[in-house]
């Protein structure tokens, strides 16, 4: 009887059961600017990336710079952070211990950057003086402009299901790279505006969704290789924020200056305002939750930042008030 007791137990720990636990939660990071405390003083005096403890307070993370943009941490090796920064790249190799610049004195207002999913060495930046990439994990970056007639770039998106296929958001619209950035072409559908932000669906990673500047959101089906507007009803609106659920990929969401939340159950076809209940129709960041199925975060500008659970409904109060916010990241625990 003792020794079935025993074989029991190894086959249940064989499969994964009970005694694996529960999955580690992904930490949640916010890159963003305390502008609304600031006193005569050119520039916020509390800004950088904050992370959401278990008991949904934010806490300062990392070096206290100024302007930063956003957040990727190497899909392999957790260790190895990049920020996003109004003065460049700032790397970490130690898990955030210590930072140090790994762009040159001639690299400025970094507005967005990504891994490579496939091929993790790759990491992409987008700034307002053109694209870079580096094959090395971000300790090193080299221009990535060939094909581009403009260079000002808002958004960079690495598909995660092609290596080396790589979205840029410019003030031409959209750009295509399918050789790791080394050469961009132009994807005609796409607006012919400066594309303020790319998001791809965690559920179908065909499925993309763009905010431009005063030419609204634009839904693509193929991974980018053709785009329509979508939401006639912010067609004309700079929209700074979009995002895609996770588990749905029927549940999409767009925000910016003046328009507020607006929310699609349905795959892009029919648009909701979602604003009621916020302070203020001012949003710069959207954001579904992996860990939380459902839950949409939204930033508003300088009024807080807050979470629902019924896709933008009701609206309940996620902290961080006087924030000029500027992305949500949700970093995966190691694997």
């Amino acid at each position: 009887m003792k020794t079935r007791c025993i074989l029991l137990v190894f086959l249940a720990l064989a499969a994964g059961g009970w005694a694996a636990g529960p999955a580690a939660p992904d930490r949640f990071f916010a890159a963003l600017a305390m502008t609304k405390a600031q006193k005569n003083s050119s520039t916020p005096a509390d800004s950088g990336l904050y992370l959401r403890d278990a008991q949904g307070a934010w806490q300062h993370y990392g070096p206290r710079i100024l302007g930063v943009a956003g957040l990727a941490v190497h899909p392999k090796d957790p260790n190895v952070i990049l920020i996003a920064s109004a003065d460049g790249v700032v790397r970490s190799a130690d898990g955030g211990r210590t930072w140090r610049k790994t762009t040159g004195w001639e690299v400025a207002d970094v507005r967005s950057i990504v891994f490579e999913l496939a091929t993790p060495g790759r990491a992409y930046a987008a700034t307002a003086w053109g694209p870079l990439r580096s094959t090395d994990s971000g300790a090193t970056w080299q221009l990535a402009q060939a094909g581009l007639p403009k260079l000002y770039s808002q958004a960079v998106l690495a598909d995660r299901a092609k290596s080396g296929r790589v979205l840029l958001g410019t003030e031409d619209g959209i750009y295509l790279s399918k050789d790791a950035a080394q050469s961009w072409s132009r994807v005609a559908s796409s607006p012919a505006t400066t594309v303020l932000r790319l998001a791809q669906s965690g559920a179908d990673p065909r499925l993309l969704l763009a905010g431009s500047q005063g030419r609204g959101a634009w839904l693509s089906h193929d991974s980018g290789r053709t785009w329509a507007p979508t939401d006639a009803a912010s067609a004309a609106a700079n929209l700074y924020a979009v995002a895609l659920s996770p588990h749905d990929p029927a549940a999409m969401a767009v925000g910016g200056w003046g328009a507020g939340v607006r929310v699609s159950a349905d795959g892009g076809r029919t648009w909701t305002d979602r604003t009621a209940g916020l302070p203020v129709k001012n949003v710069f960041v959207l954001a579904f939750d992996p860990g939380v199925k459902g839950r949409l975060w939204a930033s508003t500008f300088e009024e807080g930042t807050f979470y629902s659970d019924d896709l933008g409904r009701t609206w309940q109060d996620g902290g961080l008030y006087g924030a000029y916010g500027f992305d949500f990241i949700f970093v995966p625990p190691a694997r």
